[in-house]
């Protein structure tokens, strides 16, 4: 499943809230289902997710948590699959065992751009996806991303960035 900008999916004020909680309560249910297998670490291992980046903190917002990165999919040229995520998130906790919180989807934005040089951010399911610039702290190009917290409710939203419920306190660096 590949997924493309839509102006009207982006541009549409017609639909209700109920419409707009729907579509994202969709799209929380797909990457549930599609990252459940990945409740246990050594699998999304064995399906090329590797950490990167420590555990991301920020200043006041909380954290991000660990990133289980599949380069081949940040790489495939700006593909978006809501059941194929470039990332998946895990909190590393007191007991050294990691659990499972979400997933980022994340688009190079210079091979986004190229595709639609006129279109929206990408999306999906009708959630735009947020840009970093470059230089940051990731040591990526310029990229889009979308977080899913799909396994721990985030009390600021479902796709933010930050999830002040997620701590890195119990990481020590190395992964069990």
């Amino acid at each position: 499943i590949c997924f493309t900008p839509s102006l009207a999916l982006a541009q549409n004020h017609s639909h209700s809230a109920s419409d707009r909680r729907g579509n994202a309560n969709e799209l929380v249910r797909v990457v549930r289902e599609a990252t459940e297998r990945f409740k246990d670490v050594s699998v999304a291992e064995s399906e090329d997710y590797h950490l990167m980046f420590g555990c991301v903190t920020g200043d006041y917002s909380g954290a991000m948590g660990l990133h289980y990165v599949n380069l081949d999919v940040v790489f495939d040229g700006g593909e978006l699959d809501p059941t194929r995520p470039e990332i998946v998130l895990y909190e590393p906790t007191p007991s050294g065992r990691l659990r499972i919180t979400g997933a980022d989807f994340l688009v190079i934005a210079e091979d986004w751009d190229k595709k639609y040089p006129k279109g929206p951010p990408p999306q999906l399911m009708g959630q735009l996806f947020h840009r970093f610039e470059a230089p940051n702290r990731f040591g990526l190009p310029a990229f889009y991303t979308l977080h899913v917290w799909a396994w721990k409710r985030n009390p600021t939203g479902a796709f933010t960035n930050w999830h002040q419920n997620v701590s890195c306190d119990a990481f020590s660096g190395e992964t069990p």
